[in-house]
């Protein structure tokens, strides 16, 4: 398993959380298909949980309207990403 992700692969991994539907079975397997470079789907999972995990830390502590350094592709309107909004 590979625990380190680089700009480009955080990247590849951002736009292909929108490509896909999250509600779909397969929905990891595609994310981890278009990273590629050896990320395997519980990767991908893995890097899921902490991106939410800070979207919600962000959200929670009010950091989200200020802050620019938001992984994810958090926005500075302090929306959440169409891929980490509550159903």
């Amino acid at each position: 398993m590979s625990s380190s992700w680089t700009f480009k692969q955080n990247k590849v991994f951002e736009v292909a959380l929108n490509k896909y539907d999250k509600d779909a079975p397969d929905y990891f397997q595609n994310v981890a298909r278009e990273v590629g470079d050896g990320k395997s789907v519980e990767d991908v999972k893995k890097h899921y949980a902490e991106l939410e995990k800070d979207v919600n830390e962000i959200h929670t502590n009010g950091a989200g309207s200020s802050s620019n350094n938001t992984k994810g592709g958090g926005s500075s309107d302090g929306q959440r990403p169409r891929y980490l909004k509550r159903q």
